[in-house]
């Protein structure tokens, strides 16, 4: 069995994660694991290529879907062979990835997950803008959503989950539409509208299913174009938390491996809850980058 090396963010979730409490539960689903909490973003991308360049293969991620996107940030350049393998220990306020695998959202039922010998190979996509390089696990967008994930880290930690639709509800009366052009391999849509999707996994904000004929095995994401009038928008937010809105008139859906976002005015940009900068912004999928525990 391989040794883990279990990384903590002490800034997921509503409060602090204590390290003793991962590796107690660690423990008792029979894991064996090595319990770090780095004081820092930078520290943790540091500990984590340290690791990987040292031979270490399995990384348990302990926070939520940001914490992955770090992870992701500091293993994917490195190009390892064999490709690493993450695990996800969930504490953050949103562990959206774990939902589309419908993998336990407690600590106790993930960390039993680590123990067995099952991973699927997943597919991660590469970014590129004027803020430089990055790469994504789980959704990204432009527009509102995006404003909405800029205020939301503002907001009360307590809060958890809820933050992101209070944050939504504050940026969208004087967030602007937007001419947005998507051009893929196949296709280029032009349009006006208030946000632009691009989603690798099925779940995002908590919970809400945004993208359920995605899949993260395909080779391609899932881009959606959600152009309806501001007072009609919340509206559609309870399609959308059940996964109804793809039948809506105001939402345009296709797949590609291959796309760039252009708005104007320009937007901002997420990914993974991560504000990155603003469009315009270019991406490709790259199948099967990591492995995930499942």
């Amino acid at each position: 069995m391989p040794r883990w090396l279990a990384v903590v963010n002490h800034m997921a979730g509503r409060r602090p994660v204590d390290p003793a409490v991962i590796a107690d539960v660690l423990r008792t689903a029979g894991v064996d694991a090595d319990v770090e909490a780095p004081g820092s973003a930078k520290a943790t991308v540091t500990m984590l290529r340290e690791e990987a360049q040292q031979g270490r293969t399995h990384f348990a991620l302990v926070g939520g879907d940001g914490t992955v996107n770090l992870a992701a940030n500091a293993l994917i350049p490195l190009a390892l062979n064999p490709k690493p393998v993450i695990g996800v220990l969930p504490t953050g306020t949103g562990c959206d990835l774990l939902r589309t695998f419908a993998l336990p959202q407690d600590l106790a039922g993930a960390a039993l997950h680590l123990a067995t010998d099952a991973t699927y190979d997943i597919d991660v996509v590469a970014l590129e803008g004027p803020w430089g390089d990055r790469y994504f696990v789980n959704v990204a967008q432009a527009g509102v959503g995006a404003a909405a994930a800029v205020t939301a880290p503002r907001l009360n930690r307590r809060l958890g989950s809820v933050r992101y639709p209070i944050a939504f509800g504050v940026r969208l009366p004087l967030f602007p539409r937007a001419n947005v052009r998507v051009t893929t391999e196949r296709r280029t849509v032009e349009s006006t509208a208030l946000a632009v999707i691009v989603a690798n996994a099925q779940f995002f904000a908590g919970g809400w299913n945004v993208a359920p004929k995605a899949t993260l095995i395909d080779g391609v994401v899932d881009i959606q174009i959600i152009d309806v009038a501001k007072t009609r928008a919340p509206a559609l937010v309870p399609k959308v938390i059940r996964g109804t809105h793809l039948a809506d008139r105001g939402v345009r859906r296709w797949s590609a491996a291959e796309f760039s976002i252009e708005t104007e005015p320009t937007w901002p940009v997420e990914a993974d809850g991560d504000p990155l900068g603003n469009t315009p912004m270019r991406g490709r999928v790259i199948p099967a980058a990591l492995r995930l525990k499942i």
